[in-house]
């Protein structure tokens, strides 16, 4: 089985370096809709068994203008699960802002998961972001055949976290593999049912007329 995670498009927020979270979502770029054109036409000929994806506009849209190029028709749900961090008082914050206001917060959240306290801003631990997405993943893995392809549209916090600790890798240690990108696709692939997975392709931006920039990976 071959879980492909994709990270939405790039919004207004992204360029303007703000928390979105799952309580903020400015628009997606003009730009960007050609970018997920893109991703759709590097992944139409796979055939997916099913597309999932957060329920948050940005991600959906992303989800949709992918889906309509599939060879393949496969049908796509929403779900919660899929959301990006609850990030509470940080949401529609300046990353400036947020790190002059609530230092020890910010730097947490970025450089130290295993230390990160989301009390002070009202937002999601990382075990607790953790636990919701796999509960989605674990229910995948579960209900279809162990050769299944499957499509799952998110956001960049979340699925970093989501994708490394399905990995194995160690709370503290999250954010060392580095951001993931606007329209970029990662592969994993499970051999028994989610039980573990092994890494085939991180960050893949390769279809994409331009390379990484820095405001990609906010």
């Amino acid at each position: 089985m071959k879980l492909y995670f994709v990270r939405h498009g790039k919004t207004e927020w992204n360029l303007e370096s703000r928390y979105q979270g799952a309580g903020g979502d400015s628009e997606l770029l003009p730009a960007s809709y050609q970018e997920m054109q893109l991703v759709g036409n590097y992944l139409k000929d796979i055939p997916f068994a099913h597309v999932y994806a957060s329920p948050i506009k940005r991600a959906r849209i992303t989800a949709g203008v992918i889906q309509s190029q599939l060879q393949h028709p496969a049908p796509l749900s929403l779900d919660n699960r899929l959301e990006e961090f609850r990030l509470g008082k940080f949401e529609g914050m300046k990353f400036a802002d947020a790190e002059a206001q609530y230092p020890e917060t910010f730097n947490d959240f970025r450089n130290h998961p295993d230390q990160y306290d989301p009390t002070p801003i009202g937002g999601e631990s990382f075990p607790d972001l953790i636990k919701r997405m796999r509960s989605k993943i674990n229910e995948i893995t579960t209900n279809f055949d162990n050769d299944a392809k499957l499509l799952i549209v998110s956001h960049g916090a979340a699925l970093n976290a989501l994708i490394n600790s399905l990995l194995g890798i160690p709370l503290k240690d999250l954010r060392k593999r580095g951001g993931l990108a606007n329209t970029s696709t990662t592969i994993l692939e499970t051999t028994d049912h989610g039980q573990s997975f092994k890494l085939l392709d991180w960050n893949d931006t390769s279809y994409l007329d331009h390379p990484v920039r820095d405001s990609d990976l906010v």
